[in-house]
């Protein structure tokens, strides 16, 4: 062993422990191993826990031995050793007992070595010692050091997945127990143990909704594959997972787990069916998974497929024709299973494959016969029932057609014929007792007539629109205030608050037109005089620039998600603030977006009268949607393109466009909401730069409010002379290096521009070392890479000229401090502003 390692060590030499770091690499490298087993003997002796001098000692040594080993490159000669000394620490406890929060002295051994192995999770012979020692940390109860340990095992998984697999049972239980970093780990095992994991399927699936997205995503990617390969183990859970459908970042992966199941088990999907057709309502491009489970479940038996072939044709007249090739796939496959439901339309049906509103008319045509023929069956029987009866009692027969008459028209009643037989191609052949000459329709007819029939609908939703419109504009006023305008001088006009514009108060052309067109509950016009007027109503228009609210894609969407976007409104504004102001800004690394935000109240301690909380964000593409569903929440009506607060977005948006990017007005009409994932990264961007410790949401006001605002029993006292903000001890880094854990206990006091320590621990003691607030940059909580202990707890203060590294007692105490500060520096910024507008 080198001279001054055995000088170090074999006399707990503390005062020649740094001069280790002077020693060249190379020089030392023989004698790591024979070091690493001196260490084990150290730290296992019986006074180790007691004794300061040693433990300093051992861990100058430890990172002193794993630096050599980094950089010479001899983790595989040396690994026997470092993972002796590794496991010789859970021998030993490695938890904090009591109110003491600092780690164990074997703790810090544990975690100084643990990077250094685990980092070379692409050696195999150093994976097949580290890897079972690694599992049992898990086990030992240390959140902090399971938390490092599981980031390793999950890089492990990527090579050494072998190894991990052997300890399955171990990782999944450690999931459970709440280390859900774990969960990475499990898709990649699960190929090899999938019976270990097939046993805690439900209480994995229970735990779904208590992750975060990332998390989420890993088990989600677990249940894919379980559906994959072994869909008949997640059948019992098919009600969990319908249960998460509400969680839009899921919907997708989960529906598309349910379309495995489905196949494998469709029965364990009839009882969802209802929550699935609400969900495919509200989301409409997942129909597709919607329609396959239908499909699977309508091959249980021909009741079940019946139902499934309803709501299928109801889908394929109004779906996009994306859906349309999926639609006819379910729907051939349930017809050809059971024949009987369509007969002899079944070869009509694929003949008009062109004219998707041309099969679904047809199919509900079949799918009513033979909804009207059991009807027809039953009443027969009934009769039949009733006439033996009568004639056991003696009763006289009546004639042998009343057997066959039913309500609403029979075999030789007086009611309506039966329809005739279609041909193929979509022709029909007009009923033989029509006085009109026999006339054949072509499937070109049959299109014309299905375009003149969209053509007549959309007239007539307008005109209902502009009559809805009517109705809301005249509770503010009378009707007869409004302006008719023409397509030809059409012009849109907004408010501040973008009130909705004139085009949507008044629809043309003409308005009047349109509404008298519309149904009423007295009178409702004959259908081919409908259909007439309408033609030439929308004919008028022709070559005239449309309205709004036909031609205006976003008015259109913005319109059919109307609700949803105002329940999706009122629970995000309460999570992510509306910026006062946004400007697009060029950087290096593309565009910026410049978002300022500020205190509606102004109170008389408002932290921000004079200035603004400003924040700069790579994501303006996500705050513009963001805003846009704002001001549609606040709005009546559907905003339109021509609305002066959306083209001012819209302008904002073409600032931060690429080449080959979506328009403004494609972009906003993609989804009708955001996905919870990018929520989630605008609450974790906030959260960095401590927006929370400067706003908070207040349901009296309905906004976000600075702290002052929100607390002003606070403010009166804080803003008293001499009052403190806040005050206590934290611990301040008294050491350059990182690798050496030596802290200063002092006594703190924050009150007015000034943050006061003193070099004591108590507030009695003199020797103030002021921090001036107004000098003070930022203020950030400690990397979580950092090697200080406590990570949570620690945090930075930035000045001009000086950096404090401060420590709270615990994670609590430390997010005290920093919002204390945060609106301590904020408040001082405040009075500078006001007194510099004050002079001048």
């Amino acid at each position: 062993m080198h001279q001054l390692f055995s000088q170090v060590l074999g006399q707990r030499d503390l005062s020649r422990a740094g001069d280790l770091f002077s020693l060249e690499d190379a020089a030392i490298e023989d004698c790591l191993s024979q070091a690493l087993d001196q260490i084990k003997s150290i730290s296992c002796s019986p006074d180790y826990l007691t004794n300061d001098n040693d433990q300093a000692v051992v861990e100058i040594c430890i990172t002193r031995i794993t630096s050599a080993i980094r950089e010479t490159g001899s983790i595989e000669r040396h690994s026997t050793a470092l993972v002796g000394l590794w496991e010789s620490c859970l021998e030993h406890n490695l938890t904090p007992q009591g109110d003491n929060t600092e780690d164990t002295p074997h703790t810090k051994i544990a975690s100084d070595i643990t990077s250094c192995i685990l980092q070379n999770y692409s050696c195999p012979s150093v994976m097949v010692l580290a890897v079972p020692v690694a599992v049992r940390f898990l086990q030992r109860g240390n959140r902090e050091l399971s938390r490092n340990m599981s980031s390793y095992l999950s890089l492990a998984a990527i090579v050494e997945v072998d190894l991990l697999a052997e300890h399955t049972e171990a990782i999944t239980l450690s999931v459970l127990a709440g280390n859900h970093m774990l969960l990475r780990v499990l898709p990649s095992v699960y190929p090899r143990q999938p019976d270990v994991i097939h046993r805690h399927l439900g209480k994995l699936t229970a735990v779904l909704s208590q992750l975060d997205s990332a998390e989420q995503q890993h088990l989600i990617r677990l249940l894919q594959m379980v559906a994959e390969q072994h869909p008949l183990m997640l059948s019992p859970q098919v009600p969990a997972l319908v249960s998460y459908l509400g969680n839009q970042s899921l919907i997708e992966a989960i529906l598309g787990t349910l379309v495995d199941v489905s196949l494998a088990s469709p029965s364990s999907l009839v009882s969802c069916l209802p929550k699935l057709r609400t969900t495919g309502q509200q989301w409409p491009a997942l129909l597709g998974h919607v329609a396959k489970i239908h499909g699977a479940v309508g091959i249980i038996s021909e009741a079940h497929a019946h139902n499934s072939l309803v709501y299928l044709v109801s889908l394929l007249g109004n779906m996009e024709h994306t859906f349309h090739h999926t639609l006819l796939l379910e729907i051939r496959a349930l017809t050809d299973r059971y024949p009987s439901l369509l007969g002899a339309y079944g070869k009509d049906l694929y003949r008009l494959s062109n004219s998707f509103t041309a099969i679904a008319r047809l199919l509900g045509r079949r799918l009513e016969e033979t909804a009207t023929a059991c009807r027809k069956s039953e009443e027969e029987a009934r009769s039949s029932f009733v006439l033996r009866k009568q004639s056991e009692n003696g009763h006289c027969s009546p004639s042998p057609n009343a057997s066959l008459q039913c309500e609403g028209g029979g075999v030789g009643g007086g009611g309506s014929e039966p329809r005739k037989p279609v041909k193929a191609g979509g022709e029909s052949e007009a009923q033989e007792d029509s006085p009109a000459p026999q006339r054949r329709y072509s499937l070109n007819q049959a299109v014309r007539d299905e375009q003149r029939e969209m053509r007549f609908n959309r007239s007539k939703s307008l005109a209902l629109h502009v009559v809805r419109l009517r109705s809301i504009n005249s509770d503010g006023g009378d009707d007869g205030e409004g302006v008719e305008l023409s397509p030809d001088n059409l012009t849109f006009t907004s408010t501040l608050a973008c009130q909705p514009s004139a085009a949507q108060r008044e629809a043309t052309p003409s308005a009047k037109t349109l509404t008298d067109n519309a149904p009423t509950s007295t009178a409702a016009p004959a259908p081919d005089n409908g259909i007439k007027e309408a033609d030439r109503a929308w004919s008028g228009q022709k070559n005239k620039e449309e309205v709004a609210e036909v031609a205006d894609r976003l008015f259109i969407h913005l319109r059919d998600n109307l609700e949803m976007i105002r329940e999706f409104c009122k629970g995000m504004v309460q999570q992510i603030p509306i910026p006062e102001q946004c400007v697009i800004e060029e950087s290096n690394r593309g565009c910026v977006a410049k978002l300022s935000f500020s205190c509606p109240l102004k109170g008389h301690y408002c932290l921000y009268t004079k200035s603004s909380f400003c924040l700069s964000s790579r994501r303006p593409h996500l705050w513009i949607h963001i805003m846009l569903l704002h001001l549609q929440s606040k709005s009546k009506v559907p905003l339109s393109s021509g609305d002066e607060c959306v083209q001012r977005l819209a302008s904002l948006w073409g600032k931060t466009q690429l080449k080959g990017a979506h328009s403004f007005h494609m972009a906003m009409t993609q989804h009708a909401t955001p996905h919870r994932k990018d929520l989630d990264s605008l609450q974790m961007q906030l959260e960095e730069v401590r927006f929370f410790d400067l706003f908070g949401y207040s349901e009296e006001e309905g906004g976000w409010l600075c702290f002052m605002c929100n607390n002003p029993e606070k403010a009166t006292g804080v803003n008293q002379e001499g009052q403190p903000l806040i005050e206590g001890k934290l611990k301040e880094k008294q050491v350059r290096w990182r690798f050496i854990k030596r802290w200063k206990t002092r006594y703190f006091t924050l009150a007015g521009n000034q943050l006061l320590f003193r070099r004591g621990k108590s507030k009695d003691e003199l020797d103030d070392i002021p921090i001036e607030l107004t000098k003070v940059q930022s203020v950030k909580v400690v990397a979580k890479k950092r090697r200080d202990r406590g990570l949570p707890r620690a945090f930075e203060i930035f000045t001009d000229n000086k950096t404090y590294v401060l420590k709270a007692e615990d994670e609590k105490h430390a997010e005290e401090w920093l919002q204390c500060i945060n609106v301590a520096v904020a408040q001082a910024r405040e009075r500078e502003n006001t007194e510099a507008t004050t002079y001048l």
